[in-house]
């Protein structure tokens, strides 16, 4: 794994290895190995599949990995924030992106708090350079891709679309009977894929600035969870008009300051439905609900399930295919 991190500058410490076995190595943190979790499994030579499940606004460093390293990533759910200088670059859901590991250090975060994704990392000089040998006709050098997307930028980003949706979407419900086979096919595809997607300029960035006023603003809105604010209220308060604060909620959160705020009461009570035994109304009180119905369709609106359903599903919180 190339993440690595500074514990004095508020980084999480390197990820440590939960599990090993033929199949996958499963990653974490080791002060939080519930709140990230990172499921890899080698594909080709230089070339691994990784899911993301993140429950957690943790920051990663991405070190300077050596020449050749680049990743393509796509966001399932959540949100993911790519720190690079003086800007900031976010990956939505259904979001592609493709980014160089060679050029300079770079900062990871998740704003919102939970993220699940895949990551194909790949080392050049270990891949395989033309993956003709493995299928006739695909034509693909690894080698180019990372040139092609990145050439003037480290990062490049490819908006949600029905071709990324299809070649993306399969590879979270793999039958584990067919996974190891399956996963070369998409490995395959999605390399023939970046190899015929059009280079168009399309990075939207936000300045430090921004990011800042969005975060002060996010953390206003969850120390004062039971207190109506309106955007008007949060413009006398920070200084800024409701154009800028719009602008720079919805660029770092992609949501309003009134969906967000919703947003991260259900994703706590889905942590204390993981990880404690309370009744549900109990926790639905907690945050402000007095009816269990309407806690069970916000928090169903949120997470996708209702709690209950959650509570006897907690392991399917997780983008990674299930074990057999």
């Amino acid at each position: 794994m190339l993440t690595t991190a500074e514990e004095e500058s508020g980084y999480p410490a390197a990820p440590i290895v939960l599990k090993n076995d033929a199949e996958c190595t499963v990653y974490g943190f080791a002060e939080a190995p519930e709140k990230a979790r990172l499921t890899a499994y080698p594909v080709f030579p230089g070339i691994e599949l990784i899911y993301n499940d993140i429950h957690s606004d943790m920051r990663s460093q991405v070190q300077n990995a050596g020449r050749g390293f680049f990743e393509i990533n796509h966001c399932h759910e959540g949100r993911m924030e790519v720190q690079s200088g003086s800007e900031s670059f976010f990956l939505a859901p259904g979001d592609l992106s493709v980014s160089r590991l060679d050029t300079c250090m770079t900062v990871i975060r998740y704003p919102t708090g939970h993220y699940h994704g895949i990551t194909v990392r790949i080392d050049t000089a270990r891949s395989p350079d033309c993956l003709s040998c493995f299928m006739q006709d695909v034509n693909v050098r690894i080698s180019t891709l990372a040139e092609k997307f990145c050439a003037d930028s480290p990062w490049f980003a490819a908006r949600s679309s029905a071709s990324i949706e299809h070649v993306f979407s399969e590879l979270y419900r793999v039958p584990p009977e067919i996974r190891r086979g399956y996963f070369k096919v998409k490995i395959l595809e999605l390399l023939l894929f970046l190899s015929a997607l059009p280079v168009e300029v399309n990075r939207p960035s936000y300045s430090r600035a921004q990011v800042g006023l969005a975060q002060d603003i996010g953390h206003y809105l969850l120390e004062n969870t039971e207190e109506r604010i309106t955007v008007t209220d949060l413009s006398r308060r920070f200084g800024a008009s409701p154009t800028m604060i719009n602008t720079s909620f919805r660029g770092v959160y992609g949501m309003t300051p009134a969906a967000f705020l919703r947003a991260q009461k259900m994703h706590a009570a889905a942590l204390l439905l993981r990880e404690s035994d309370r009744t549900v109304l109990d926790i639905a009180s907690q945050f402000g609900y007095d009816n269990a119905s309407k806690f069970a369709k916000a928090f169903r609106d949120v997470i996708g399930v209702p709690p209950n359903s959650y509570r006897a599903g907690i392991e399917m919180d997780s983008c990674a295919p299930a074990k057999e």
